[in-house]
């Protein structure tokens, strides 16, 4: 026993409580380590808010006085409802605290509607600036190319609106993207899908499971590319689909899945910080675990492998692309399955439903095919046809 807890337990004794009732001292989740977003300066924190699946302004202060600094959202999450939560609980402590929104900015978009857009987002987020302003899921070079974007994002600028441009992704094109964006100094600030399941080296070690290469192998360039110019990176979709409860029994304290995952993407030595949805204050308690991360475990590793073996055949991988020609009727089959895990995997049937609506075509045409056109067209054996069709069954 160290002297300290000798004269606690003492000091206990003499205010009249028996020794073992004295709460033990707890070390309080919160953010451990900031890091520099590149360029823009900013100092956000390595484990930062991400709003995809909150409307709660009580889980964004308790973030807040937890240390996170760096609150991401979009103009579409809940239907404007995220950024209204991020308005009640910041606005307060606006000073404090690095606020990134997004918008879709298409190909044929003009600056009016665009900055319509960003108009709308800053009367939800009660707000006169937005510190990172997003062309959000870019997954078509024509977006980035289109001059609007960057002519809309200049004179924002020079109106103080928003201070640094980013764009974000996890498509298949998601690498010809960034290359673009980066090539023409679109960007400050690129927010990418990125976990342990796409490092070419972890896939590698685990292809007598997985059966596959790596998949966009591209991504670990043009993030070394994007730190190279000094332009910030943060990641997204870290935790693999996020079914979280499926390794609690081979967890322990201070090393849960989410965790290891966290500090997966936070060893390496191309990204920032990671981004990640809150919804409860005990998912805030928990994320937080892993900030100050500067290397994975043994331990990490194992669990990030049983987790991987575990969804083998059940996650589509972002960014992979390998399905996108398989379908003669159009379906988007990566975008079904994404609008699906958020059904499936994070139990968020109100982002799934939103999600799919907004899809140029959906998996209604799943429900009458015989599933033949796209079998064995993904490498990671996810049965495709079954699950558009649970989607199209699920969310239309």
């Amino acid at each position: 026993m160290k002297r300290r807890d000798l004269l606690a337990l003492g000091a206990g004794a003499l205010a009249g409580f028996p020794a073992r009732a004295l709460p033990q001292t707890v070390r309080m989740p919160r953010v451990r380590r900031t890091v520099r977003l590149g360029r823009t300066n900013l100092q956000v924190s390595d484990i930062s808010f991400g709003s995809a699946s909150t409307t709660d302004p009580a889980v964004v202060r308790h973030a807040f006085d937890r240390g996170v600094n760096y609150f991401d959202t979009a103009e579409s999450y809940r239907w404007g409802g995220a950024e209204e939560a991020f308005g009640e609980a910041l606005a307060p402590v606006r000073n404090q605290v690095i606020i990134a929104t997004k918008t879709k900015a298409g190909a044929t978009d003009t600056r009016r509607d665009m900055m319509k857009a960003l108009e709308g987002s800053l009367r939800r987020l009660r707000t006169d600036r937005i510190d990172v302003y997003f062309n959000h899921a870019v997954d078509d070079v024509a977006r980035m190319r289109n001059p609007e974007w960057r002519e809309f994002t200049d004179l924002a600028r020079r109106q103080g609106k928003i201070r640094f441009r980013g764009m974000s992704g996890h498509g298949g094109e998601l690498v010809r993207c960034i290359d673009y964006a980066l090539d023409q100094d679109l960007v400050d600030v690129v927010l990418a899908a990125y976990s342990f399941a796409q490092d070419p080296s972890f896939a590698d070690k685990l292809r007598h499971t997985f059966h596959w290469a790596a998949i966009q192998p591209g991504i670990p360039r043009v993030l070394e590319k994007a730190r190279r110019k000094d332009v910030g990176v943060l990641a997204m979709k870290t935790l693999m689909g996020g079914r979280m409860n499926d390794l609690r029994p081979f967890e322990q304290s201070g090393g849960s899945f989410s965790q290891a995952a966290l500090r997966w993407v936070l060893s390496s030595p191309n990204v920032d910080a990671a981004l990640i949805s809150m919804t409860s204050v005990q998912e805030v308690d928990e994320y937080l675990g892993a900030s100050g991360a500067a290397r994975v475990s043994a331990r990490d590793l194992d669990l990030l492998a049983r987790y991987a073996e575990a969804r083998v055949g059940s996650y589509c991988l972002p960014g992979c692309g390998a399905c996108a020609e398989s379908c003669p009727a159009g379906v988007p089959i990566a975008e079904v399955l994404r609008t699906r895990m958020y059904a499936v995997d994070y139990a968020d049937p109100v982002l799934a439903r939103h999600e799919y609506a907004a899809l140029e075509a959906d998996a209604g045409a799943c429900l009458s095919c015989t599933g033949q056109p796209c079998l064995g067209a993904c490498p990671a054996t996810v049965p495709i046809a079954a699950f558009t069709r649970q989607a199209a069954a699920m969310l239309s």
